[in-house]
């Protein structure tokens, strides 16, 4: 669950418009899509590339996957739900037990359809409706950073996160440091 979590997080960091880091952010498109999504998820670095169809169809799930996450950070866990049972709807989701190479069995969700764009977008829709549905929803998050909003899922032991990354942590620690001593004088 935590690699489709982290899967979904990716997805929608790179693949959505807004702010990064405390400037503007254009997700990738046209012929650039395709790789981005490959970076996005964790793929073996041998696999061929992403069909611009599917990474089209990925992109679209990537602001859904937003939706989610924003309604969770202000509170709203039912319009969260409703938007993941949507998902979950749209690309049929279904667990299966499979096996790759000598790994052990481990359950996959696929979609109606076994592309690699449905077959995500269901992994990714699957995880979010057990977050929501446990005591991992309140994990869910939107960076508080100034100019950020990039999500992320909040591992932490004590369930203390705030940023997407350590560049926003960090930021947010020296501006805050620079107000406090102009402060001081």
């Amino acid at each position: 669950m935590l690699t489709l979590l982290d899967a979904a997080v990716s997805l929608v960091n790179a693949l959505t418009d807004g702010f990064r880091q405390g400037r503007p952010y254009t997700a990738p498109h046209g012929d650039q899509l395709p790789r981005a999504v490959h970076d996005a998820l964790p793929l073996a670095a041998d696999r061929p590339g992403v069909d611009p169809v599917h990474a089209a169809y990925l992109a679209h799930t990537a602001q859904q996957l937003k939706a989610v996450f924003v309604a969770v950070d202000h509170g709203h866990t039912g319009q969260a739900a409703e938007l993941v049972n949507a998902l979950l709807r749209t690309t049929g989701a279904r667990p299966q037990l499979d096996r790759v190479d000598d790994e052990p069995w481990q359950v996959h969700f696929h979609g109606a359809e076994d592309t690699l764009a449905v077959g995500w977008s269901a992994g990714c829709a699957t995880a979010l409706a057990l977050a929501i549905g446990s005591n991992l929803a309140g994990r869910l998050g939107v960076c508080t950073a100034p100019q950020c909003d990039r999500v992320y899922v909040d591992n932490s032991r004590n369930a203390a996160r705030h940023f997407c990354s350590n560049a926003c942590r960090s930021r947010v620690k020296a501006a805050s440091f620079r107000a406090r001593k102009n402060e001081q004088g």
